[in-house]
């Protein structure tokens, strides 16, 4: 049912610290920061060969980020993403297998795809975002 690792993404105390080590230091192609209010996070996607790294920072007083960075107050890792051919299909079918979809109704994500996200609980103590890849839409 998944396919390719999307991306993996990764809190960041820092947004234009983190931007700046990944673009200046590591030598990334580094897109522009996006505001995601309907999230709570502005995003910044570094661009690697064989994948991307999704730099998460908080948006607005209410950003469930805040509560993860309290926790880690360097960052770290956040979730995995995984694209999906069929989100409503896969939502479904890890529903029937007894998978806590944290959201059941799809939302558009970043890259203007549909998005849900997975209970850590269930996929080994990770957040899982699964996207439907565009390829599919």
């Amino acid at each position: 049912m998944i396919g390719r690792l999307n991306h993996v993404a990764i809190a960041v105390p820092d947004l234009a610290k983190a931007v700046a080590t990944y673009r200046d230091v590591l030598g990334a192609r580094v897109d522009e920061p996006c505001d995601m209010p309907e999230f709570g996070v502005t995003v910044v996607f570094v661009r690697l060969p064989n994948t991307n790294v999704e730099l998460l920072h908080p948006f607005g007083d209410a950003s469930p980020l805040t509560r993860f960075l309290q926790r880690n107050p360097s960052g770290g890792m956040h979730h995995v993403c995984y694209e999906v051919e069929d989100i409503q299909d896969a939502v479904g079918r890890l529903r029937e297998q007894g998978l806590e979809v944290l959201d059941p109704e799809p939302k558009i994500g970043a890259h203007g795809q549909p998005v849900v996200f997975l209970h850590p609980k269930g996929v080994g103590g990770v957040l899982v975002e699964l996207e439907q890849a565009s390829r599919y839409s």
